[in-house]
């Protein structure tokens, strides 16, 4: 099996009339905050800097006050929520498996945590149970991340329960973290919106939501629909009906819109992710607007 951290390495990269240059690279704010022991260079004190941080030796030297530069420490832990059920299996809207859209959006943001220096870790599952992988810090521990979370929805045979993973995590994780929720179109319900109030809580929690494929599609496409959890086509007679698609697009807008009324009253960030060549600048968004709301710098160093 080819190396899921190389496919998705694939599409981090943007060509332009300069050498290829990294998707992430600059176009992000650093989550990083903190002092270490880790000197990195010396500058000249400005305005605001701690009196603490001044070397009296080399201002000693020099004739001017400098102070010392450390690394950041690095104390974030990324907590991807994966949900891995039968639905997984279906199509998401560029007619390819949500599961690899899945896997790229969590492979994405884990390049980037790794990058960082912070730590991640998975919890993922079906209406059967949910498991929790441990921390992972290396290219190694998030490649087998991704590689469970594949094999995990390709062997499942009951349906997805995204309120039993959320608590599982409420009642499970005690540490802050940043929670990344990854999830179908599957509509909200109370107890979701109960269990994210409790997450909202205790952690930074962030919302990625895999378009469906349209469930009707006019006949000219040769291709017959099923749902992945009853195993029912789609009769012929309804493909590319106006009525029922108008039917269907209002209840999807109407469930669409609930949730993003939720998750802006709980101040959750929320990106809906279309399909794979899409996904990087839709994640790069949410970040910028999580940060933003959080006041993050635009550097790493202190």
């Amino acid at each position: 099996m080819p190396s899921l951290i190389t496919q998705v390495k694939s599409k981090l990269f943007l060509h332009s009339s300069r050498k290829s240059m990294h998707a992430l690279d600059g176009a992000h704010a650093s989550l990083l905050r903190g002092r270490s022991l880790d000197f990195e260079d010396l500058r000249k004190y400005e305005y605001g800097d701690q009196v603490r941080d001044i070397d009296w030796r080399a201002t000693a030297r020099l004739g001017t006050p400098l102070v010392k530069r450390s690394r950041a420490m690095r104390m974030q832990t990324v907590l991807f929520v994966v949900d891995t059920g039968r639905s997984m299996t279906a199509l998401a809207a560029d007619e390819r498996p949500k599961k690899d859209l899945a896997i790229m959006a969590a492979g994405a943001l884990g390049i980037l945590t790794l990058r960082h220096g912070d730590d991640f870790t998975t919890v993922y599952g079906d209406a059967s149970r949910a498991r929790r992988l441990p921390p992972g810090r290396s290219e190694g521990a998030l490649e087998h991340a991704l590689r469970t979370i594949s094999r995990a929805t390709d062997e499942s045979t009951v349906p997805n329960d995204r309120d039993g993973l959320l608590s599982y995590v409420t009642r499970t994780v005690s540490r802050r973290m940043i929670v990344v929720v990854i999830t179908d179109e599957a509509p909200i319900t109370s107890e979701t919106e109960r269990m994210l109030r409790r997450l909202r809580v205790q952690h930074d929690v962030l919302w990625l939501t895999l378009r469906d494929a349209d469930p009707v599609l006019d006949h000219a496409t040769g291709r017959i629909r099923s749902d992945v959890d009853s195993s029912w086509d789609v009769p012929d007679f309804v493909q590319g009906d106006a009525a029922i698609v108008r039917q269907l697009t209002a209840q999807a807008q109407a469930e669409e819109a609930h949730l993003a009324e939720t998750l802006k009253r709980l101040e959750i960030g929320h990106a809906v992710l279309e399909g794979q060549e899409s996904a990087v600048p839709q994640l790069l968004r949410l970040l910028h607007g999580a940060l933003s709301r959080s006041g993050g710098r635009s550097n790493a160093r202190v």
